[in-house]
């Protein structure tokens, strides 16, 4: 790892979770509240690089990131790796291994993330008594897969610059509603390795294709960045918009 984790007792109260705050996540009743308040058993503190759960592993514990960012992927046993999807604010990550007995996937902190920690072994409780929560689970792993099936399309439909200014235009979105980017705050912390890693593409290939974008006007690209200049001009360039921008669950 290149990083490390820290696990710390509850230092943020569910009471108080910042998240509560945001606009784009629905609300809790005060039963749930409470459970989830008792179902949280610490916090854990990653460092950019430090790989958070291993595919192939038997965790113990579910994570809601609290704050950073950071992304899943798979590797194969050559060392080529595919980026699957990212994780922002409010993303529960875990949630396959407590189903599938252990992780088909690995989780890697692209920024220091703060994450609360659930006992697994108390999930089934969570469907038991509060089927709200246990909603909200599913619409969770529901919302994962529609994700995945963009993705998809992405790499096997969409061109190299339509593929690049999908991934930004997605991230800007994700990040905004997750409270991490907003008019003034627009960098995002993804790589050249990210990109290629996601979309399929050479180094040099995504090289080229992020200096169309940069040449358009629409990014900036920054040390170990890229700032978002026109996320519009983005979305039309990958003929995709956002989809409804609704209240969404998180535990």
């Amino acid at each position: 790892m290149a990083g490390e984790t820290r696990l710390n007792p509850v230092r943020v109260s569910c009471y108080e979770c910042p998240l509560r705050r945001m606009p784009h996540f629905r609300t809790f009743t005060e039963d749930e509240l409470e459970f989830v308040a008792q179902f949280k058993r610490g916090e854990l503190m990653a460092d950019p690089g430090t790989t958070v759960l291993v595919e192939g592993a038997r965790s113990a514990h579910l994570y809601t990131v609290l704050s950073g960012w950071g992304f899943r992927y798979k590797i194969l046993e050559d060392g080529r790796r595919q980026i699957l999807n990212y994780v922002v604010p409010g993303d529960m990550i875990g949630l396959q291994g407590a189903v599938m007995a252990e992780m088909q996937h690995s989780v890697e902190a692209m920024t220091p993330m703060k994450l609360c920690v659930f006992e697994r072994s108390r999930l089934f409780s969570l469907f038991e008594r509060h089927p709200g929560l246990g909603f909200d689970l599913t619409w969770l792993a529901s919302r994962e897969e529609t994700i995945l099936d963009e993705h998809l399309l992405s790499i096997g439909r969409r061109s190299a610059i339509e593929r690049a200014s999908y991934l930004l235009a997605f991230l800007f979105e994700r990040g905004r509603i997750a409270g991490l980017l907003d008019d003034v705050r627009r960098h995002i912390p993804i790589t050249q390795t990210h990109f290629a890693d996601t979309l399929g593409l050479s180094i040099v290939h995504t090289n080229k294709t992020l200096k169309k974008l940069s040449d358009r006007g629409y990014i900036l690209w920054r040390d170990r960045g890229c700032e978002v200049l026109d996320p519009e001009g983005l979305q039309a360039t990958a003929r995709w918009t956002p989809g409804d921008p609704r209240m969404r669950p998180f535990i």
